[in-house]
């Protein structure tokens, strides 16, 4: 492994991401002299289209990965030579590896967002969980849950014509589960254990609720993806109405641990790295 990695990170408005402190943080106890660099569409008003050009340029500049965010974990796909079994399932990309000038894709949303789960909400109940979000993430959450155990997953989505497909593809690989998709957040929450919300709405730049408050009551968990800011709409309404929660920061630290593996094959240490995402995330809540 080059003991001076240069990392990535391709996505829409992602100025205030942490993912660049933390891999650099990890890098550095491990030994290395890792530099993350900041790769934000927004700032040039580009979007998906521009990564071919992109992926050439790092190809060309050397960077040993990078990762992929909203609104470039699908369409990155056709751009990349290969694709790992979990990508491939999920439909969708949040970790490139660069290694010989091939371009190898993983995904470590799903594995990530378990990992948060479970650390911060133990326990809970996962029979009949609502899905809110059919795109990247949403796709490896769903797989997440299903893998969890859970026997009823109810995919929600402005565009119920995805939640639907999603749901279709996702009833084929796990026979035996009922997974539901439509456009309907009231009529997926009836009777639900639990709610992940899965969409950008709640970040600085789309501040709000991703659906009615009065959705929410005491006998559902609520888990978040969201993590700018943490305490997100949503997450102060639960709290307010009785709901366990999982702010968005347990998946965040989860999918960057399994990057960091990727990119350097180092095991990094999860417990330092969410120590220090909470140290970093501490004084923007105040």
């Amino acid at each position: 492994m080059n003991a001076k990695p240069l990392i990535g990170l391709i996505g829409a408005g992602i100025q205030r991401s942490l993912t660049p402190a933390l891999h650099e943080a990890e890098g550095q106890a491990q030994g290395l002299r890792l530099h993350y660099q900041l790769i934000d569409l927004d700032r040039r008003q580009l979007g998906p289209e521009a990564l071919p050009a992109l992926l050439d340029a790092m190809r060309t500049i050397g960077f040993a990965g990078f990762n992929v965010t909203y609104p470039c974990k699908q369409a990155v796909i056709e751009w990349l030579d290969e694709l790992s079994d979990e990508a491939r399932a999920m439909g969708a990309v949040n970790t490139v590896v660069l290694r010989e000038g091939r371009l190898v894709g993983h995904n470590t949303d799903g594995s990530g967002w378990r990992w948060g789960f479970e650390r911060l909400l133990p326990g809970a109940d996962t029979r009949c969980v609502a899905l809110l979000g059919a795109g990247g993430a949403g796709s490896a959450i769903a797989h997440a849950l299903l893998r969890l155990g859970a026997a009823e997953l109810r995919v929600v989505d402005s565009d119920g014509a995805r939640a639907e497909a999603l749901a279709d593809a996702l009833n084929r690989q796990y026979p035996g589960r009922r997974t539901h998709g439509g456009s309907d957040a009231a009529a997926a929450l009836q009777g639900a254990s639990g709610l992940v919300h899965a969409t950008p709405t709640g970040m600085d730049k789309l501040p709000g609720l991703p659906l009615p408050a009065a959705l929410l009551h005491d006998g559902l968990w609520v888990s978040e993806i969201v993590y700018f800011p943490l305490d997100t709409a949503l997450l102060v309404e639960a709290r307010a109405r009785g709901c366990r929660v999982a702010d968005g920061g347990g998946m965040a630290v989860g999918q960057a641990v399994g990057a960091f593996e990727h990119f350097t094959g180092l095991k990094p240490d999860a417990t330092r790295m969410d120590a220090h995402f909470r140290r970093l995330v501490a004084p923007r809540r105040i």
